[in-house]
């Protein structure tokens, strides 16, 4: 059994529900703004938990306890998985289909670990419920859709999470990562970048292979455009900052002597400095405008797909959670750590009405996988396998722990 604050543990009857929980889970994931089935599971365990429900963002989940007079804190779980063919050999290894939204079947498999973070909400959710003589106030878990897509936290925000529910004093929330089960990692401050998705449409003249001066080549354009864009962060951000520009994907033309009409690429940018952000998206336009220019081409079109906002990290809220975890779970299994470059729109939540919020990660790989010859499989890998244990007991008792440091009855003191 597995310790958590105030003197509750996980019974073995709650571990091995859990443990089935989070296969079932595993087995049956969905896309993005689609988790129906998901949202129906996720409602029945925390309506039977003794929480009040309501739907909210399409496919989000809203839980709320109520117990007493007391402070208010929210903890979120993220709900979607995403379209990767999973290659675990797992027993209960996805074999889901899904549709994107232009129609396109594909595989789909909770390859970011999104399973244990609901799974995990719905054990601490267990443990508040069966200790409420321990504690006083009121806990709202926002079970997120979308979280992959950047759309699921500010459609909560917009359907009317928080004219609903009641408003936390703080947000917390957690998510598994490939480094050591068992272990907990969390940074202060600036905890996971910002991030920009553009698709842009490079315009040319199209025509024959052998006559190239009767066209403008959007190929050569584009080619242009990315290899100018590399230098962007070498040349025009601070040695001393962060960011990230990467190119994903690149389609142009169907047949090896025709010159296309036109060329489309993706790029990611990511940082850490709301000042860079800006610099970096202003260089992109204008060198993807001037390489354009250089070669009489129309204007490229750039189409915004996403954004996701800068995660901070409260710093005197991380250092009181860090004191929680630390008597939970024992302090050498609580690590400090710098901030990541992967993006959460988990930012939205606290930042809709202005309340701090602490973000943490928690090992999901085995001894012998990280200290093994081959390279530990990360989030969104076919191969992420986060072991059950002590993977969801350690989250569980993190979340537990982290909620009952605002809501304990010994909550003036450290856990």
């Amino acid at each position: 059994m597995t310790s958590v604050t105030n003197g509750t543990r996980i019974s073995p009857e709650l571990r091995d529900e859990l443990h089935a929980l989070y296969r079932q889970l595993h087995a049956a994931p969905e896309l993005s703004m689609q988790e129906h089935r998901t949202a129906a599971l996720i409602t029945e365990r925390m309506a039977a938990l003794g929480f009040e429900t309501f739907p909210c963002g399409g496919t989000g989940v809203v839980a709320v306890l109520r117990n007493g007079e007391g402070p208010v804190v929210g903890f979120r779980a993220d709900t979607d998985a995403l379209p990767v063919a999973e290659d675990t050999g797992l027993d209960y290894a996805s074999t889901a289909r899904g549709r994107l939204r232009d129609g396109t079947d594909v595989p789909v498999m909770h390859a970011c670990g999104h399973d244990t973070h609901i799974t995990c909400a719905i054990g601490a959710a267990s443990l508040l419920t069966s200790s409420r003589d321990s504690w006083s106030g009121t806990v709202v878990v926002l079970f997120q859709p979308g979280e992959e897509t950047s759309e699921g936290a500010s459609a909560m925000v917009a359907d009317g999470l928080w004219d609903r529910a009641p408003h936390p004093e703080v947000i917390f929330g957690q998510h598994v990562w490939p480094s050591r089960a068992g272990e907990v990692d969390i940074p202060t401050g600036p905890a996971m970048a910002m991030a920009d998705s553009w698709r842009v449409t490079v315009h040319g003249r199209g025509g024959h292979g052998s006559r190239p001066e009767d066209t403008v080549d959007p190929v050569v354009l584009a080619c242009h455009m990315v290899v100018r864009i590399q230098s962007i962060v070498a040349r025009e951000v601070p040695p001393l900052k962060s960011a990230v520009v990467t190119v994903g994907s690149f389609h142009a033309g169907l047949k090896e002597n025709v010159i296309p009409a036109t060329a489309v690429f993706t790029l990611n940018v990511r940082n850490l400095d709301p000042r860079v952000r800006e610099r970096v998206l202003t260089a992109l336009r204008r060198v993807i405008a001037g390489e354009a220019t250089a070669s009489g081409a129309p204007e490229p079109e750039i189409e915004e797909l996403y954004t996701f906002p800068l995660l901070y990290n409260d710093p005197d809220a991380t250092e009181r959670i860090k004191a929680a975890l630390a008597a939970a779970l024992g302090p050498e299994k609580v690590r400090d750590t710098p901030a990541q470059m992967g993006s959460e729109d988990f930012g939205h939540l606290p930042g809709a009405i202005g309340v701090p919020s602490v973000y943490w990660f928690f090992g999901g790989m085995p001894d012998e996988v990280v200290d093994g010859d081959q390279p530990v499989p990360t989030n969104h890998s076919p191969f992420f396998a986060p072991v059950i244990e002590p993977t969801l007991s350690t989250a569980v008792t993190a979340a537990y722990a982290a909620i009952m440091s605002r809501v304990g009855t010994q909550r003036g003191e450290t856990p």
